[in-house]
């Protein structure tokens, strides 16, 4: 799925707009523990909850797709037969009104999950009738081409706040109140099936993490029993060690800056042009990035096997998980510099008299802890030294 799809499912998410009848919960404990079910009908709900329940699923469609929301794609022998899809199916065919499918989906999430605490486990099953697109791209909200009916699901911690003093209105005073367990934010989610192409797609899922740094892959692999991709934060680690490692004494300062800079352009690129489909880069023109900067052909060599072992062959990457385009640092054991990323031509690298220094341009004004200081000596001999 790409952006406009997820925003166009995101916008249909709303007491006004969608036509899910309720949404079941499931209450566990940090034993896992079933503490209670519910099934909460959106009709008799007060818009004030009704709101709180649709803008939980709606957050576990948010985040960048790639980063935060990922695509499973299930074997078409999953599809054909396989116990965690046909049970998926299953669930949306029956538009949750079966107790032992719901129980048997709570369970899965359940036992594989990595949660502290309490949590709460929604489940909405809803239908979306499409409104047709003309090819420029014109919105005709009164003409369907199809129903799209998809599961939502959201896993949220709830945790339990201290007793706070409270106003009470009718006495115009404070009293002590007695302790709340809202609901956060979702963990993790997913729609099921993809809308794809603004389609239903059987073959595909979207996954949800808060976290970039996890993906809870037990709970993937019970729920969809599919390869799961490195969390984007570990994505970004296995690509800076991967520079380091496979280039070796050729990965300088001016190698990092230019791959940097080329993936940025690139990024940007892609947004002006507002394709709908996100951006994703492989390994050709990785090598491609690294032989304009100057690596010699052992280099991108070592780096193509490096890659496929660290990424998998033929292994597409979205940009914005191996590099931060609005960051660009620089770490020694005892010093961190923080520089804007349009200006890397300010930071060079120089050995002089066998000490490694690294140069910055100081032209402008120069604040040490926000004390603006002045230089010593011929300003024009040489750059500021770090």
């Amino acid at each position: 799925m790409n952006e406009k799809e997820v925003g166009e499912i995101r916008r249909h998410l709303r007491r006004d707009r969608s036509n899910m009848t309720a949404i079941y919960g499931c209450f566990v404990n940090d034993n896992k523990e079933i503490i209670a079910e519910y099934r909460a009908s959106t009709g008799i709900m007060s818009e004030n909850e009704s709101d709180k329940y649709f803008g939980i699923l709606r957050k576990a469609l948010s985040g960048s797709v790639g980063r935060n929301l990922i695509d499973l794609t299930f074997k078409t022998s999953q599809v054909a037969g396989s116990p965690e899809h046909k049970l998926l199916m299953d669930l949306r065919e029956s538009k949750l009104q079966d107790d032992e499918l719901r129980q048997s989906f709570y369970q899965k999430i359940i036992d594989t999950i990595v949660l502290e605490g309490n949590y709460l486990i929604l489940l909405g099953c809803d239908t979306y009738d499409v409104p047709f697109k003309s090819k420029d791209d014109f919105q005709q909200n009164d003409s369907s081409d199809e129903s799209y009916t998809y599961l939502i699901c959201a896993v949220c911690p709830v945790k339990q706040t201290k007793p706070n003093l409270h106003y009470v209105p009718e006495e115009k005073t404070f009293h002590d109140g007695a302790m709340n367990q809202p609901v956060a934010a979702p963990e993790v989610g997913f729609l099921f099936p993809a809308f794809d192409n603004r389609s239903t797609n059987i073959y595909n899922a979207l996954y949800y993490t808060r976290n970039t740094k996890e993906n809870q892959d037990g709970l993937i692999e019970a729920l969809f029993n599919t390869p799961v991709p490195k969390p984007a934060a570990e994505q970004k680690k296995c690509f800076e060690a991967l520079l380091t490692t496979s280039l070796g004494d050729e990965c300088s300062m001016d190698v990092v800056q230019t791959v940097h800079e080329q993936l940025c352009e690139r990024m940007e690129l892609h947004k002006e042009s507002k394709v709908p489909e996100p951006l994703l880069i492989d390994k050709e023109v990785l090598k491609d990035v690294l032989t304009s900067c100057g690596v010699s052909e052992t280099g991108v060599s070592t780096f193509s096997v490096q890659y496929d072992e660290a990424f998998g062959f033929e292994a597409e990457l979205h940009p914005k998980n191996i590099i931060d385009s609005k960051h660009f640092e620089i770490h020694t054991p005892d010093i961190a510099i923080k520089i804007d990323p349009s200006r890397t031509d300010l930071v060079e690298t120089r050995v002089i008299g066998g000490v490694k220094y690294i140069m910055i341009n100081a032209d402008e004004n120069v604040e040490v802890n926000g004390v603006s200081i002045h230089f010593q000596g011929d300003a024009e001999k040489a750059p500021a030294t770090v």
